[in-house]
């Protein structure tokens, strides 16, 4: 059942990121191609959760690492975005 979950939840980040991807494609905002970056990285972190069996092990804090630097490129295009001075 976590694999059936897990795959559901990384098909929805690999849409959500070619949606970016087609913002990104038409308007060549990083702000988009970071958002495509980060959920596509959280694609991949579900999928390799899903194909190794890993998603019960609490002991590997791999998993949440990159679920981490997902967040943080998704904070980082909102401070890019809104940063001062820019034109």
């Amino acid at each position: 059942m976590h694999e059936l979950l897990l795959g559901g939840i990384a098909v929805a980040s690999f849409v959500a990121g070619l949606i970016f991807l087609r913002y990104w494609l038409s308007t060549r905002d990083r702000f988009f191609l970071l958002f495509t970056a980060s959920f596509w990285l959280e694609g991949l972190n579900r999928v390799h959760m899903a194909v190794t069996a890993s998603w019960n092990e609490e002991a590997l804090p791999v998993h949440y690492v990159v679920r981490l630097i997902s967040y943080l490129l998704i904070l980082l295009a909102i401070w890019l975005k809104n940063r001062p001075g820019r034109h």
